[in-house]
């Protein structure tokens, strides 16, 4: 999968480590998410799944944090949720907000299958342990869409590792190492920047 990081993604992964701004933090990264991911959406359906995708991103805070303490990477453990979210999104047919091709579905999965089949994730059950108890918010399916997905957004090619594009636009293969002067005032929700 091809993603960006940054020193922004750096900070708020320390801000979500960090107890006594993970809160404001968690806020912060849900919006921006969500923010993000109506935006591909099908307008006659972005308002409506507002309050799943809400609930979703925020239990990928907690496997974000799990996958770091297993040995991932940030870019990995960021991969991770996002695969996440691209199985939830298939599962509603909501192919227009993918961000790789449907067909890509089972490579990414197999990337990540010993950390997913710990947490009992899988395709069809993309949060596994880490859906609250409850659940989160339902959201219309559109089902006949995965007759013939149309994948505006998604970029293929990327299933084999993480790809990721640094502040200069460089795709490094991998992500970045960790900067030494993380400034957890720069993290999405802690600063006045939305992150976007």
């Amino acid at each position: 999968m091809k993603i960006r990081q940054n020193a922004r993604h750096f900070a708020s992964r320390k801000a979500l480590e960090t107890p006594v701004v993970r809160s404001v933090a968690v806020s912060g990264l849900v919006r921006l998410h969500t923010k993000i991911f109506t935006k591909k959406a099908d307008p006659a359906h972005a308002e409506e799944r507002k309050d799943h995708l809400d609930g979703f991103f925020e239990a990928t805070m907690d496997s974000y944090l799990e996958a770091l303490r297993a040995g991932y990477s940030e870019a990995e453990a960021r991969e991770i949720t996002h695969i996440q979210a691209n199985f939830d999104f298939y599962n509603h047919g909501w192919t227009e907000m993918m961000e790789f091709p449907a067909d890509e579905l089972e490579a990414h999965y197999e990337r990540y299958e010993d950390f997913f089949s710990t947490w009992g994730i899988t395709i069809a059950d993309p949060l596994g342990e880490f859906e609250p108890e409850g659940g989160i918010p339902a959201a219309p399916s559109t089902p006949e869409r995965l007759e013939d997905p149309e994948h505006p957004h998604a970029e293929g090619g990327f299933a084999d590792d993480v790809y990721v594009e640094n502040a200069e636009g460089e795709l490094v293969v991998g992500g970045q190492e960790e900067p030494e002067d993380v400034d957890v005032s720069q993290a999405v929700g802690v600063s006045d920047d939305d992150g976007e």
